[in-house]
């Protein structure tokens, strides 16, 4: 499995309905990803999520942002071509009093190497 290690400059968007159904991606979340954006919008984002990521993460995630709160957290996701990469995200609520709806922003940029190593330790235990 091979690992994209994002560039200093990368700067990953993604926004998603409530129901986490990606609306937008930037250009570089797609080439990271290596979807094009006609393959991510409408799918839920969970097309990027990778095995190794822990439920509970997750679950923290949506309980936060759901609760009108900023989440920050490390991820690693999934590639389309079976590879890897790691993402420091910030996933922001935002209700759109125009449209009446809610949506979620996720703003993600490389993490360092010292940070992975201490995500995956932490990871490993949780389920």
């Amino acid at each position: 499995m091979k690992e994209y290690i994002l560039k200093d400059d990368d700067f990953l968007v993604s926004q998603t309905d409530k129901n986490g159904n990606i609306l937008f991606a930037n250009d570089d979340f797609c080439e990271v990803a290596g979807y094009t954006l006609e393959e991510l919008v409408g799918k839920p984002h969970n097309i990027v999520r990778h095995p190794d990521m822990p439920k509970a993460a997750f679950k923290d995630l949506w309980e936060t942002i759901k609760s009108n709160k900023i989440w920050n957290g490390y991820v690693k996701n999934a590639t389309k071509d079976g590879g890897f990469y790691w993402v420091y995200a910030t996933v922001y609520p935002i209700f759109d009093k125009v449209r009446n709806v809610q949506t979620y922003l996720s703003c993600r940029r490389r993490p360092s190497k010292q940070e992975v190593a201490d995500a995956e330790k932490l990871y490993k235990t949780l389920s």
